[in-house]
């Protein structure tokens, strides 16, 4: 059982930088396969990014690839979502999740965070 709680959201012009955190309860962080997804208003979540356990392997979705980057760090139960060269598209309500499989699909996470707001501004 995780908690997980982002921060680091908020307002940026297009080609501007964020990085969001997800930090976990507990020191079970490590045993999870983490994920970032997205969901702008009236559209469905969609994948974002995601890393295995050890953060030696990572998956993103075509529209972020080359300019965020997903990492971890498991000593501070913290996962990270490097934001780059921000879209407009990139405006988003941002999640992460933790579940025992590296997958893309929503529904293969356990548990997530309540979001955290990217404004993407032009």
């Amino acid at each position: 059982q995780v908690q997980l709680v982002e921060s680091g959201g908020g307002l940026v012009n297009v080609e501007g930088s964020l990085r969001l955190s997800c930090t976990a309860s507990g020191r079970a962080f490590s045993r999870y396969n983490m994920g970032w997804f997205r969901q702008a208003p009236g559209k469905e979540r969609e994948f974002v990014a995601n890393i295995n356990w050890i953060g030696s392997s990572t998956d993103y979705a075509d529209s972020v690839k080359g300019r965020f980057t997903i990492s971890r760090d498991n000593a501070k139960n913290t996962l990270f979502l490097q934001m780059n060269s921000l879209k407009s598209e990139d405006t988003a309500v941002y999640y992460c999740a933790a579940g025992l499989r590296m997958e893309r699909p929503a529904d293969e996470y356990d548990y997530w965070g309540q979001g955290t707001q990217v404004t993407v501004s032009s």
